[in-house]
């Protein structure tokens, strides 16, 4: 920890000594020569490996970075105390670029090529350690760019935090904090570099938490109303209910609460559903008749019920203005070439997914664009994209072949190869940036395709209504 502290006041001092008059290829030289220092944040948020809306340490640090680089610094927005916005410059266009840093829970995970647990309840699966960093090494570079050349225009950081389920960036939208914004950039880990099209699923989750009665499951059971048969219920309804919903959708569901002892009536139990599909009025039904399904559970089980809405996130709305130039730009900065030792560990990596040995041209090479994608996830990035032009790509910072979500993800993000990547991804945001602060008519053309995509009468209704950020989801 001494080491990263002493690294990110090096590099705040580096950042504010910035010459006059540099071209975008110096620009980008000089992020290269940082990429030790960016590697080092980047590996202190993979140890402190914070969950949704707990990721002070992590927040703090990228908040720092910036404010040592020049940056104005507002925290705590949208009531999330992890939540901030970092801007530097005056004037149109606003340029923001998201990043984000939370960890999911039970996938602690070393940087090794076997499982094993590094001790903690969390990991970086998604490799948002890498995200906020390469997002914020970029707005400092794309700042360096501007005041070198005494270009007008903002550069904001948006610190978004609780990405995993908990839309974090939802509430920002919600309060209207990206309302100013012309052109929004994000990227994220993966095991490929591909800068077509995205595509995501609209997404409403909520904990559905029944109320019993406790009594002796053997001397007494007609006294008591088991909670857990209410939650059990509502499973088997939902369960036969997929049978009648679109194809294309998804929804499941894990129980967070189902009793302590056998013996013990439970009278409290709890389960956490997602419903998703690639329309959100679709994921608003089907949402509805989950609701429906939970109050029959409850009427038949002889219990209460009651349910807090935990995440809404939009479908995401792409603009191929933007995809087409961050396609070229990504391709210029290409992909990474493995060291040998980088190859040994991604060999080992590849056999515990079922192959002889990993395919290291996808991570050197970048995939042709497409202009349609196959939606799979679901990002808070959605509710982003219906308020401002929004673009966004992956670069190869997992051995290709790698699942998200899977402790092979949480290994190789620990690693050289997941810093690469993220360089990557840093050089190719900065690139974009300054692309769009060159060419006003490009985000001309970008609002223009946004406002016809969206429709002229669009009006954002966030899918998680009007509740307070959920600040204890996590817990």
């Amino acid at each position: 920890m001494q080491k990263s502290l002493f690294l990110l006041v090096a590099l705040s001092a580096t950042l504010l000594s910035v010459n006059a008059q540099k071209s975008e290829k110096e620009i980008l030289k000089d992020l290269e020569q940082k990429s030790e220092s960016y590697g080092t944040i980047a590996q202190t948020i993979w140890d402190f490996a914070e969950m949704g809306y707990q990721e002070e340490q992590s927040s703090g640090l990228l908040q720092k970075t910036l404010q040592g680089a020049g940056f104005t610094v507002k925290k705590g927005v949208a009531g999330i105390p992890t939540a901030f916005i970092a801007e530097y410059g005056s004037g149109s266009p606003v340029i923001a670029i998201m990043g984000e840093f939370d960890a999911l829970p039970g996938l602690s995970q070393k940087a090794v090529a076997v499982k094993e647990s590094a001790g903690k309840v969390a990991g970086h699966a998604c490799g948002h350690h890498l995200f906020g960093t390469a997002s914020a090494a970029a707005a400092i570079s794309t700042k360096d760019w501007l005041a070198a050349n005494k270009m007008q225009g903002t550069i904001r950081f948006y610190g978004t935090p609780a990405e995993e389920g908990g839309s974090g960036k939802v509430y920002m939208v919600r309060e209207g904090l990206f309302n100013d914004v012309d052109i929004a950039l994000h990227w994220h880990p993966g095991a490929q570099n591909a800068a077509s099209a995205g595509a995501a699923l609209a997404n409403k989750s909520a904990k559905f938490r029944f109320y019993g009665v406790s009594a002796h499951a053997a001397a007494s059971p007609e006294k008591g109303r088991s909670a857990l048969d209410g939650v059990e219920a509502l499973d088997m309804m939902v369960n036969m209910m997929r049978e009648h919903i679109p194809q294309e959708a998804r929804i499941h569901y894990v129980i967070t609460e189902g009793g302590k002892a056998p013996n013990v009536v439970p009278d409290f139990a709890e389960v956490y559903y997602y419903a998703r599909h690639t329309n959100r009025d679709v994921v608003i039904d089907i949402f509805d008749r989950i609701v429906k399904a939970a109050e029959g559970a409850a009427l038949g089980t002889g219990t209460t019920m009651d349910y807090e809405m935990i995440g809404g996130t939009h479908e995401l709305l792409p603009n191929l203005t933007l995809q087409k130039l961050m396609h070229e730009n990504l391709s210029e900065v290409g992909g990474i070439a493995y060291s040998t030792e980088e190859k040994v560990f991604a060999d080992k990596i590849a056999k515990t997914l079922g192959m002889d040995k990993a395919d290291l041209a996808v991570a050197k090479n970048v995939q042709p664009y497409k202009t349609e994608a196959r939606p799979f996830g679901s990002t808070d990035v959605g509710d982003v994209s219906f308020t401002v032009p929004t673009v966004g790509f992956s670069t190869a910072t997992w051995v290709p072949g790698t699942s998200a979500h899977s402790w092979q993800a949480v290994a190789a993000g620990g690693t050289s190869i997941g810093r690469k990547g993220m360089m990557v991804a840093a050089k190719t945001l900065t690139k974009t940036a300054i692309d769009l602060f060159k060419d006003k008519k490009m985000v001309e053309n970008a609002k223009a395709e946004f406002l016809d995509q969206r429709g002229a009468d669009f009006k954002y209704i966030p899918l998680l209504g009007d509740r307070a950020p959920a600040l204890d989801y996590r817990n």
